[in-house]
């Protein structure tokens, strides 16, 4: 028998006839408008903003920006601002989760308290923030932990200011997640730890993921709550953020833009690195 007498299996199309596409979605008058105006307003607000640092970090050339993002203090500044900040992110992936499988799981006398309590870093400027901690944790802290001025006062800073990022991403997520699938894997033997692997986790961590990305933005960018707990010495703890300043304030643009543009880049990577992450771990689930 020939190749051309076999069947095509079932299913497949008719040999000699190209595949069908999928009719193209055509735009009407509205969605045309609303989405011009999208692309406008985001444009103004972020996509011209973004060109121009990128431009005018050019202006020195290619040697000036390297000289500048390769300066002993500018790394010692990236090192700790990108160090501290997955460290924070991280702290804030567990405690984030569990706090918020708390405040939707369990009910307990002051759950709503807590539930607004959580929102306190969004709504108190950074700067007042600083303030608190530096007296709860300076040289006269009435708990007896002086941390100001070094390392540890930068994560307590950025942990305090990226708290709410995962909880309040990933606690509509858990709100909506039925039950179901949990006891069916609960009637067929599975433990309480294979549930949580293998049935939970999976359908939250695009949400964890998510509030990770917002919290080690939210982290490298963070300047109000560091500059009264830090210190700002360089080598020591001086951030990429304040690094940026000192370089606008000594009339050097284009090397605050140098910089600028470097974390920009490392926001992309990260970025990037957890959505990939957050895919193939959903994909497996």
């Amino acid at each position: 028998m020939s190749a051309a007498t076999l069947e095509a299996p079932p299913g497949a199309p008719p040999r000699g006839r190209p595949r069908s596409r999928r009719p193209r979605t055509t735009l009407t008058t509205g969605s045309s408008i609303g989405l011009g105006i999208a692309v406008t307003w985001f444009s103004l607000l972020v996509l011209i903003p973004l060109a121009a640092i990128v431009v005018t970090a050019g202006e020195r050339g290619w040697a000036g920006y390297w000289d500048t993002v390769t300066s002993p203090q500018t790394l010692a500044a990236v090192r700790l601002t990108v160090g501290q900040a997955l460290l924070v992110t991280g702290v804030n992936v567990v405690m984030g989760t569990v706090i918020a499988w708390v405040l939707v799981r369990d009910r307990f006398w002051g759950r709503a308290v807590l539930d607004v309590v959580i929102d306190i870093p969004f709504a108190l400027p950074t700067i007042v923030a600083g303030l608190v901690l530096l007296g709860l944790y300076g040289p006269s802290s009435p708990l007896g932990l002086d941390w100001a001025y070094s390392e540890r006062a930068v994560a307590l800073a950025l942990a305090f200011v990226t708290l709410p990022f995962v909880v309040r991403t990933v606690q509509p997520v858990l709100g909506e997640l039925e039950p179901d699938a949990e006891e069916a894997a609960a009637s067929l033997g599975a433990n309480r730890r294979t549930i949580l692997r293998r049935v939970v986790l999976p359908a939250l961590v695009p949400a964890i993921a998510a509030g990770a990305v917002l919290s080690f933005a939210r982290a490298i960018a963070e300047y109000g709550s560091l500059v009264l707990l830090s210190g700002n010495r360089p080598f020591q703890t001086e951030v990429v953020s304040v690094r940026v300043l000192t370089h606008v304030e000594n009339g050097s643009t284009a090397s605050a833009a140098a910089v600028a543009s470097l974390m920009l880049g490392v926001a992309l990577v990260v970025i990037v690195g957890l959505d990939l992450v957050q895919r193939r771990v959903s994909r497996r689930g």
